[in-house]
C-alpha cells in the first residue's frame, strides 16, 4: 500500500516558518518546510486538520496558533458532527482543528491525535482513479463529492470536491500559482489537479 510518510510545506519566509510551527502545533516529523518563492494566490487546494480528544484541546491549540500569528478563518464553536474551527498560518496554509467529542472529560492535553490532508479535486472521480492506480486504498467513498483512503503512513489522505473544500474552510474557491505542498511516500508522481509527490526524506525537516 502507497502511503503518505510526510508533508512538505512552502514557504516565503523559512526561519518565520519554522517558529510557528514549532511554537503553534510542534508536528515534528510529519511536517517539513522549505523555502520557495512560488507565487500563489488565493485558496491554494488543500486543507491541514488536526484531530484532538475533546473541545478543550481545541481551544489551546487555536490559541497558541493564533498566539504565534495565525489568523481565524472560522471560529471554534460546536456542529454536528463535533467542535472545531479553522486558522490559516502566516505562510497561508488553512488548519483545521476538531474532535468528535461535543464535552470535555479532562483538562486539555493539546495532544494531536492525526493529521489529515485533504486535497480539493476538480473531479473526485478522476483524482480518485489516479490514486488507486498508485496503490492507494479507498476506505470510504462518497460518489464525486468525498474519498477517504486507508490510513497508512504518518499523515491521512482524503479527497474533497475543491468548492466544498473551500466552503468547509471559510475562504473562496478561486485561486492560481503554485499549491505550496509536497508529499512525501514511495513514488514520484503528480495527480490531475497538480499536487506533487516527492519520494525519499525532504530537506528542512521541522523539528518538535
Amino acid at each position: 500500500m502507497t502511503s503518505l510518510d510526510a508533508i512538505t510545506l512552502e514557504v516565503a519566509d523559512l526561519a518565520a516558518a519554522e517558529r510557528f510551527y514549532a511554537n503553534a502545533f510542534g508536528l515534528g516529523s510529519r511536517l517539513r518546510l522549505r523555502a520557495s518563492q512560488e507565487p500563489a494566490t488565493g485558496f491554494r487546494g488543500f486543507t491541514l486538520s488536526l484531530t484532538v480528544a475533546q473541545p478543550a484541546d481545541v481551544d489551546l491549540l487555536i490559541g497558541g496558533a493564533l498566539d504565534a500569528g495565525a489568523t481565524v478563518l472560522k471560529r471554534a464553536g460546536k456542529s454536528l458532527w463535533g467542535y472545531g474551527g479553522v486558522v490559516q498560518a502566516p505562510d497561508g496554509t488553512i488548519w483545521k482543528v476538531a474532535t468528535s467529542a461535543k464535552k470535555n472529560t479532562g483538562p486539555a492535553t493539546g495532544e494531536i491525535g492525526d493529521v489529515v490532508l485533504l486535497l480539493g479535486a476538480t473531479d473526485v472521480a478522476a483524482s480518485r482513479q489516479c490514486y488507486v492506480d498508485q496503490g492507494f486504498t479507498v476506505e470510504k467513498s462518497f460518489g464525486r463529492v468525498y474519498v477517504q483512503f486507508a490510513a497508512a503512513g504518518t499523515v491521512k489522505l482524503g479527497l474533497y470536491r475543491r468548492r466544498a473544500l473551500a466552503k468547509d474552510a471559510g475562504v473562496a474557491p478561486e485561486g492560481s500559482g503554485s499549491h505550496r505542498i509536497v508529499m512525501i511516500g514511495a513514488v514520484d508522481f503528480t495527480d490531475p489537479d497538480g499536487f506533487a509527490w516527492a519520494s525519499g526524506q525532504p530537506a528542512g525537516q521541522l523539528g518538535a
